[in-house]
């Protein structure tokens, strides 16, 4: 899952970090590289030697450090990730997407509501409310992990409140 829960804060606050999906592990990028030179050697054995391999491989070696700098790119970016802080005093949610400043909002951990919408613009659209503001979680999810992420928060968030009710109560 592109998900994780951080060890616990000394304060006792629970940080839950999302991520999005990263198809392509080292181990398969050093397969892709390999694979690519391959291929664009191939067709240089059959000119070896000759004046030809000398005007095709100047493009075959471009065309391999084009395919390595994309991919190098993609995982320096990081792409967007999300960060939720739960304590008993508050929920926040911090977004981080490349080139922006972060963007974070806050709520009461007693009146938050997970939502997992039908109607949205996505398959299993997941709200984060407080009653005033209704703000996206894990846009960057594929439908499956945000279901499994409403049920993990939906959890720790009954497990935060209900020691709170039980203060409450003589």
């Amino acid at each position: 899952m592109p998900y994780a829960w951080q060890p616990d804060d000394p304060d006792g606050t629970r940080r839950l970090l999302i991520w999005r999906h990263r198809s392509l592990t080292p181990e398969g990028f050093a397969w892709v590289i390999g694979i690519s030179a391959a291929t664009l050697a191939l067709p240089l054995l059959a000119v070896i030697g000759s004046a030809v391999m000398w005007g095709l491989l100047p493009f075959a070696l471009a065309a391999l450090a084009g395919l390595w700098w994309a991919v190098q790119r993609g995982w320096k970016g990081g792409g967007a990730f999300e960060e939720v802080a739960l304590s008993p005093a508050e929920m926040s949610v911090t977004r981080h997407d490349p080139g922006r400043p972060a963007r974070r909002w806050q709520g009461n951990p007693y009146w938050v509501r997970l939502t997992l919408r039908r109607d949205g613009p996505v398959e299993d659209y997941l709200t984060l409310s407080d009653g005033r503001r209704e703000i996206e979680l894990g846009a960057f999810l594929s439908p499956e992990e945000r279901r499994s992420l409403r049920a993990d928060l939906a959890a720790a968030l009954s497990e935060l409140v209900r020691p709170a009710e039980s203060r409450l109560q003589p």
